[in-house]
């Protein structure tokens, strides 16, 4: 019963997953018939890309919501040496932005359905609540 009860709370508190590669997304997006939310971050130099990921993308409100509704990609664009990517991972992230992303925009994020066509954008921090920011993607999703 106890391995029960811990195995059902790591569940219910593990965070929602995001993914690196795209196209891996796009899978598991078309076999769920679930949409893609996109971030395109500068983790470690972009003060709205950090207060995004603080406030929002990683709100209990968003996290519930994206855990059984939406794929996640993040394409993470760091500057300083100790935070470098893998340079697999740096040019998924450089293809991803090729496609999406061409302005260098910092935070961008997209909501895409799961031929990557494109739903709804937001160009920098989204000056809304968590849940105002899940209710705008849910009614887009329907």
């Amino acid at each position: 019963m106890k391995i029960l009860f811990i195995s059902l709370l790591a569940f219910v508190l593990t965070p929602a997953i995001w993914m690196g590669n795209f196209e891996e997304a796009q899978k598991t997006a078309k076999a769920s018939h679930k949409i893609i939310l996109i971030n395109f971050s500068g983790s470690d130099w972009c003060g709205p890309c950090i207060r995004l990921r603080k406030e929002i993308l990683e709100s209990a409100a968003f996290e519930d919501y994206a855990t059984n509704k939406l794929v996640l990609v993040r394409a993470d664009f760091p500057r300083q040496k100790k935070n470098q990517l893998p340079k697999e991972q740096v040019k998924l992230n450089e293809a991803l932005a090729e496609k999406y992303n061409q302005d260098g925009k910092f935070p961008y994020t997209l909501l895409v359905d799961e031929n990557g066509k494109v739903l709804k954008t937001w160009d920098g921090f989204p000056d809304e609540s968590p849940t105002a920011f899940v209710k705008e993607i849910s009614t887009l999703s329907k």
